[in-house]
């Protein structure tokens, strides 16, 4: 609920209501209601300056922002329980810093961690689009305002003083006498035997020491020694190692098991299971699993994608294709853009550890939607949901790959077949074969123009259909993603609502088709943007050279609003825009808005035949980008240090997407068995020359910046490719057409580890 001041239904911007709960020790938690401005405009033809994908995610979580509470232990140091999936993008850090702020303690003090699934959050405990410092930013600093108010009320009482005579700094309270107390000292005093509602004050911006700072990573010392927790680094006790025989197409079923007793009887393995997925291997080490799952000789049943291979896919989607309407009478430009499949290439392979026994369940894993996973892994196993406890672990990777948790599912099939606890791994090669991956898809798109005007911009975007079966992170949504027939209503919903129209191309539409549930895909990071506005930002080139415009001064003629020119501007002077460069070589500049943030990127390739046929050794070299310059506008930033990196991790993954990553589908499955044959950017082919700029914003809001990156770096190096090459490329990646590998076997699914590292040399 919010507390408003001056013009009647305004949001308050800095008084709001939280709770004093309950409890021995100080905790605190928000009450957040949303009022609608009186006079409000009538909403404009684009949907999202209304409402986007993460407006709805963050109104869907206001309901139990309550239930999310800080505590003062006693010790003086702050406790946060997350829910969210801390995988390598800094939210503890960010979160932590939203405390410290609010409760004047140094960050340090603050311990976040990451809450157990809670069914009761409902939509709230779900980690994506990139929305958790804007749902998180004002519930977590009202339960923090209201902590420290307490204690200061608390420590007026003690001093026989008013709280106004009071100040607060680094956990410690002083009266002007320069009598001290530790916050710790107060938590019992501050705290309530019952819960009230209590009116709280926010800080006010300029009054910020910790928000907007750079702050280094609270987990970084512990990521760098080792000393960090993963999955796979539990001792959950009796947990022993477990790993999947996988079929050799995707999705393919156990026919049958000629030599399960040969296998049980190999040294360690302690059991040799049937389940939905394969056959499970579970024995003392990872190793001896990779043996038996090696020495398995299974009879496989057809997979869900047989025969199939990237030309017959191709043919599937283009009969799927949508209307584009017939031609105008003036001219136009028009292209169809065809983006391959790619793996998900998070560091941290896919993992999870289960306990199952008689009438309960533990689990242990990174992920993103973990009461959905909860309430699965319950309906699976038959048990009651109360029966079943998900503990989130951090993760070292997800890019969308942790909303799915088909490892924790597995490890409790496993775990339940075998009456044992278990700590399941999927091998790298599980990962590229039958893991997630981002759907082939084709943009198709046509633009219409008079003189110094674009009439019109329709876009059509067909995809092998994304699963969206996280839903907004509970089951009810979850299984309405999967229905035949709410399915396309809800990934339509999600890409209406996630892209965004930034120009002013007069009449302009997109539609979403999906075909083909064979493939097993995903929310993967930035979902549809990458390749809707790499299509649109090379059809921006096009206009501007049918108009016989400058493509940067021509993007700032029809973007529609000042702060996303500014973006373009920064960019175009930091990187010399326009510059002489020599043949062979030039710039690219791109444009992407989404979740109220606006960004830019000047990208700089070289083509030249010296540096496309490169020796790389196993690989392929092709075109190398040599410079990025990126502007990022995300309104008000916690932590501008993880907000460089943020974008630093997207523009890999926009030039891996633009040149080089991608899976090969042949006779249904894919070629590439892991990192070794999956291109994702590499040290030979990065940027030497990198510049993030942080633009200064007066939003008192956050924006989103997870996902960011990608979508203007990948358009970016396309149009320099374009533009170096003098023809516009139209099919992603640019190197997908050379397969510069030896394909390795599916039979056994897991390949023979390599034996000649070291002849390999430097």
């Amino acid at each position: 609920m919010v507390e408003t001041s001056g013009t009647a239904g305004w949001l308050g911007r800095r008084r709001f209501l939280g709770y004093v709960l309950a409890a021995p020790a100080l905790v605190t938690a928000a009450e957040i209601g949303v009022a609608r401005p009186a006079g409000a405009q009538l909403p404009s033809p684009e949907i999202t300056d209304v409402v986007d994908l993460n407006d709805m995610m963050t109104l869907a979580a206001l309901p139990t922002a309550a239930l999310v509470s800080v505590e003062v232990e006693p010790d003086g140091t702050v406790s946060f329980a997350l829910p969210r999936a801390e995988v390598g993008q800094g939210i503890t850090t960010s979160t932590a810093m939203l405390i410290a702020e609010e409760l004047a303690v140094p960050v340090d003090r603050v311990r976040v961690s990451l809450a157990d699934a809670r069914p009761e959050l409902v939509f709230n405990q779900l980690t994506g689009g990139s929305n958790t410092t804007i749902a998180t930013y004002t519930p977590i600093r009202v339960a923090a305002a209201l902590a420290r108010q307490r204690l200061l009320v608390a420590a007026a009482r003690e001093f026989g003083s008013a709280v106004g005579e009071l100040s607060m700094t680094g956990g410690v309270i002083t009266h002007p006498s320069g009598r001290r107390v530790e916050i710790g000292a107060l938590s019992g005093k501050a705290a309530s035997s019952r819960t009230q509602q209590v009116p709280v004050e926010l800080a006010a911006r300029e009054s910020f020491t910790v928000i907007g700072k750079p702050h280094n990573r609270i987990d970084a010392l512990a990521a760098v020694t080792g000393r960090k927790k993963f999955a796979m680094d539990l001792d959950v006790p009796g947990a022993k190692p477990a790993m999947v025989c996988r079929p050799p197409t995707i999705n393919g079923q156990v026919g049958s098991v000629a030599n399960l007793a040969e296998v049980r009887a190999m040294p360690g393995i302690t059991d040799v299971v049937v389940i939905s997925t394969g056959v499970a291997v579970r024995a003392e080490t990872f190793g001896q699993c990779i043996d038996g799952v090696r020495a398995l000789r299974v009879s496989w049943k057809p997979g869900t994608a047989e025969g199939k291979s990237d030309e017959s896919v191709l043919r599937e989607l283009e009969r799927a294709e949508l209307p584009i309407g017939l031609p105008t009478p003036a001219p136009t430009v028009e292209a169809r853009f065809t983006f391959h499949f790619r793996g998900n290439s998070a560091l941290e392979p896919n993992c999870a550890v289960a306990d199952v026994r008689a009438g309960r369940a533990e689990i242990w894993a990174s992920l993103k939607s973990p009461i959905v996973a909860q309430q699965t892994i319950a309906a699976k196993l038959g048990l009651p949901l109360s029966a079943v406890t998900v503990h989130v672990v951090e993760g070292g990777g997800s890019f969308g790959r942790k909303l799915f948790f088909d490892a924790a599912l597995e490890a409790a099939e496993v775990s339940r077949k075998v009456g044992k606890p278990v700590k399941l791994m999927w091998h790298r090669a599980d990962d590229s074969r039958q893991g997630r991956t981002h759907p082939m898809a084709i943009s198709r798109v046509r633009a219409s123009y008079l003189g110094d005007t674009v009439l019109s911009y329709h876009q059509r975007h067909t995809s092998v259909a994304t699963d969206l079966g996280h839903g907004l992170g509970e089951i009810i949504t979850a299984t309405a993603a999967r229905l035949p027939v709410g399915d396309i209503g809800f990934s339509e919903t999600f890409f209406q609502l996630s892209q965004v129209m930034s120009y002013d191309f007069g009449i302009s539409t997109r539609l979403l088709a999906e075909t083909d549930k064979g493939f097993n895909t995903g929310s993967m990071r930035n979902v549809y943007s990458p390749d809707v506005t790499c299509a649109r930002e090379l059809i921006v080139d096009r206009l501007a050279a049918r108009m016989g415009k400058d493509p940067g001064g021509f993007r700032r003629e029809f973007l529609r609003d000042a702060r996303s020119r500014a973006v373009l501007d920064k960019v175009a002077e930091a990187g010399r825009w326009g510059r002489a460069m020599p043949a062979g070589t030039a710039q690219g500049i791109a444009f992407h808005a989404e979740y109220k943030s606006v960004s830019a990127a000047l990208v700089e390739i070289d083509c030249r035949p010296e540096t496309v046929n490169r020796p790389i050794r196993d690989g392929v070299g092709g075109p190398r980008v040599t410079k990025v310059v990126f502007a990022v506008d995300a309104g008000l930033v916690v932590n501008p240090r993880g907000l460089e990196a943020q974008m630093m991790g997207g523009i890999s993954d926009g030039i891996a997407l633009a040149l080089t990553a991608s899976l090969h589908l042949r006779d249904g499955y894919f070629l590439e068995a892991s990192w070794d044959n999956y291109f994702y950017t590499r040290q030979w082919n990065t940027p030497p020359e990198l510049e993030i700029i942080v633009m200064p914003s007066n939003s008192d809001r956050p924006g989103g910046a997870g996902e960011l990156g990608v979508a203007a770096s990948m358009a970016a190096v396309a149009c320099a490719y374009g533009r170096a090459t003098g023809t516009m490329p139209t099919s992603f990646p640019i190197n997908h057409g050379t397969l510069s590998f030896e394909p390795k076997p599916t039979v056994p699914p897991i390949p023979e580890s390599p034996v000649d590292g070291l002849s390999k040399g430097n």
